[in-house]
């Protein structure tokens, strides 16, 4: 009997073909007589294309054509939303000759070689009239505006107050203690260890894009609009996906620019973008500033939370930061609460989802404030959140579907070591020169909404060789997603998860959105759990149906299935004999679906508490995080060995957040001054602490059967507050400023 796989760490089920060089990514892909795209990007922040001079580029050698706005390659305009039609920007390039931001797409070359259309796209010069870009956000905050349309389904401006209480600032006038103050943070940008890239090909009229998606199904549905096809003519392939974080969520224009281009020319085209021209061609993460204020009584109750939060928003589109209502609105039980979103228009490149989006920005602001009150109110962070624990979803009354985040603080304290304080560590003697570093400790809350991806279904087949397959056509962008489908049909039929081939990354397989807002796991893992049952049952029905089986004629509940096996009337048949024994080479479910939340009755989410321990220099102001401790409520933990990958890789993300990322935008131009790995630090292992990474492994079988909620945000949330506290608690220096900087310090 196979020993039940939920829980288990089990090595990833492709593992093997990326460390061995045997996974195609989609710059890997090749076809025969395939051609190469080079984009050309603007120069300019804002404005139109007057001229550009192409001749050079086109007698080039192996050029093959020159698409521009004089040159177009025609598509059609978007016109559903972008939730629909998953398009990550409001216009398409090359349809006229408007210039929208720095580094928008203006020409495309397609040549013979890489390099030819590489050297052809060096050799166009263009003129533009220019207009003054908005790009600067600082400037742009104080003006900031209403958002266009709903925040999370409730109004840009929330308020909750108590009876009685007629705003929020008389509420924040009935605090003993108060804190208020202003958080900000500059753009981000999801930088993947893959580049963007994508093959197009043509045959007999259908379209197949080959690129790394987190939605395949989402990609032919964009794909489907803007060329103008019907869904049974478009088919995106993505079986391996070298990372995303929210930036390969939506198709951006070149996989559209590429197709058309291959159809003209009639010939499969691949584009491989530069990561200089990922920064701008790709979405990005809103700038944030945040004015957070709160008020509580002397024993450290709340009384008073005002969260205002001001993001900037591309107006090439598509979604803003609301980094208030994804945390102060529900995090803390606190009678009056007010949630308050606007949105600073720019020229720059689009805005879009990047991990853990509008909970990001707004966990550093509201833990950061609930350290600065800790402080105020001397008292311990712990015990102040703990103090203020909601067991109910404020404003709604519902309870939460499972929430065991007082056992987060609690295991969380316990495993780091963490000493229960009042104050910030004395700063040591000038007079001490062996003090040159200086040791503090921090902590956050962390929570993220669990959801479930709307028309999940996913097949599961049994083969005759007693083999079986598991399909749905979502992604696997790193998470580990294969191995969840895999582990799930492998755990439910009872076999070892080795005899289990998981298909996904293909539009044409059962329908699934993809993996993103840590919906995957849960949405795909419950439809995966319909199908095996599903399958299991028709398995029955065939033994004792088919005259050729050893069960014919015996009522269905006198046959069971377990392990792999069917036993009833002292026949014991493995599946796969009994396929044989009945001339069949398969049998698959009809399609199982996910099933969803009972929403009005729970409010669902993911918890976890922070803890780490950082190092400042005195001197120099260089910061080095020595130790990191989170516990995680996350439900069910399907695989605790991915599942730790994802935790860590989250935390990382916040790493970045709290010291290192964040886009310069030039005010005058809107460049992006610093579009470059070598310019835009990102986290490297030198940057690590030793990580303990704990699951309490509670299920939530009020959100699904199977007990999972998502984590892949989670990890994010609060990681950066908890720097910021912990390098505060070192110093004596509170930076509100990310990230935090040497030049901060000293």
């Amino acid at each position: 009997m196979t020993p039940p796989l939920i829980g288990s760490p089990i090595n990833r089920v492709d593992g093997t073909e990326k460390v061995t060089g045997r996974a195609r990514y989609a710059a890997d892909s090749h076809a025969p007589g395939m051609v190469h795209a080079q984009l050309v990007l603007s120069t300019v922040g804002r404005g139109s294309v007057r001229s550009m001079d192409t001749r050079a580029a086109e007698r080039t050698e192996g050029v093959l054509a020159v698409y521009s706005p004089f040159r177009p390659l025609k598509l059609h305009s978007i016109k559903t939303t972008p939730d629909l039609c998953f398009v990550g920007q409001f216009w398409l390039p090359l349809q006229d000759a408007e210039v929208h931001h720095h580094g928008q797409i203006i020409a495309m070359v397609v040549a013979e070689t890489f390099e030819q259309a590489r050297h052809a796209a060096s050799l166009i010069t263009t003129e533009y009239t220019t207009r003054p870009p908005r790009a600067s956000f600082a400037q742009g905050v104080p003006a900031a505006l209403r958002p266009p349309v709903p925040v999370n389904y409730e109004d840009p401006q929330t308020d909750l107050l108590a009876e009685g209480v007629d705003s929020i600032d008389e509420a924040l006038a009935l605090g003993a203690v108060q804190v208020s103050a202003t958080y900000t943070q500059p753009s981000q940008v999801p930088l993947a260890l893959e580049p963007h890239a994508v093959l197009a090909s043509w045959d007999e009229g259908r379209l197949t894009l080959r690129l790394g998606s987190q939605s395949p199904l989402g990609g032919m549905l964009a794909a489907a609009e803007t060329i103008g096809l019907g869904l049974d003519q478009v088919r995106v392939i993505s079986p391996y996906v070298g990372g995303a974080f929210g930036g390969k969520l939506y198709i951006w224009p070149h996989p559209l620019l590429t197709a058309v281009a291959a159809r003209e020319l009639d010939r499969p085209v691949r584009t491989v973008l530069t990561q200089e021209q990922v920064f701008t061609t790709v979405g990005h993460r809103s700038a944030v500033s945040q004015n957070l204020a709160l008020a509580a009584g002397q024993d450290g109750t709340l009384v008073a939370l005002k969260h205002d939060a001001a993001s900037s928003l591309s107006l090439s589109g598509v979604i803003y930061e609301t980094a208030a209502h994804t945390t102060s609105r529900y995090t803390y039980k606190c009678p009056n609460i007010h949630v308050g979103q606007k949105v600073v228009p720019m020229d720059t490149p689009p805005t879009t989802w990047v991990r853990a989006p509008g909970e990001a920005p707004g966990s550093f602001a509201l833990e950061s404030a609930m350290d600065e009150l800790a402080v105020a109110l001397r008292l311990d962070p712990v015990e102040l959140r703990m103090r203020n624990y909601a067991t109910v979803f404020p404003g709604r009354g519902v309870p939460w579907s499972s929430k065991h985040l007082d056992e987060c603080y609690r295991v969380g304290a316990e495993r780091f070591g963490w000493q229960p304080r009042t104050g910030p560590r004395p700063a040591p003697s000038d007079t001490d020169p062996d003090h040159v570093w200086l040791t503090g400790t921090g902590m956050a809350g962390a929570t993220y909404p669990g959801q479930l991806l709307p028309a999940t279904q996913a097949n599961v087949r049994l083969l005759a060789d007693g083999t079986a397959s598991v399909a749905s056509a979502t992604s696997d962008p790193g998470t580990g997603m294969r191995t969840v489908l895999a582990m799930t049909c492998a755990d439910d039929l009872g076999i070892p998860v080795d005899r289990v081939e998981a298909l996904l990354g293909d539009s044409t397989l059962p329908p699934n959105y993809g993996c993103f807002a840590s919906m995957g796991t849960a949405s795909s893992a419950g439809a995966v759990r319909s199908a095996t049952s599903a399958v299991i049952g028709r398995l029955v029905e065939l033994a004792v149906e088919d005259e050729r089986s050893p069960f014919h004629g015996m009522p269905a509940d006198a046959v069971t299935y377990r392990a792999g096996r069917l036993t009833g009337g002292g026949h014991s048949f493995g599946f796969g004999e009994l396929l044989t024994a009945t001339g069949r080479a398969d049998l698959e479910s009809p399609g199982g679906s996910a099933p969803g939340a009972e929403r009005l009755r729970y409010a669902v989410h993911s918890f976890g508490a922070h803890f780490c321990e950082a190092e400042v220099h005195r001197w120099t102001g260089e910061i080095r995080l020595r130790r990191w401790t989170t516990v995680i409520d996350g439900g069910t933990i399907i695989n605790r060995k991915t599942a730790r990958g994802q935790i860590v890789g989250g935390i990382l993300f916040g790493i970045g957040q709290a010291l290192m990322e964040g886009v310069r935008v030039e005010p005058r131009t809107g460049r992006f001054a610093n579009a470059g790995l070598g310019d835009y630090l990102v986290p490297v292992h030198a940057d690590m602490p030793d990580f303990d990474v704990h699951f309490l492994d509670r299920p939530d079988t009020n959100f699904t059967p199977l007990g999972a909620r998502g984590i892949g945000e989670l990890g994010t949330v609060g990681a950066a507050a908890a720097i910021a506290n912990a390098v505060h608690h070192a110093t004596g220096r509170r930076v509100r400023d990310l990230p935090i900087t040497v030049d901060k310090l000293v």
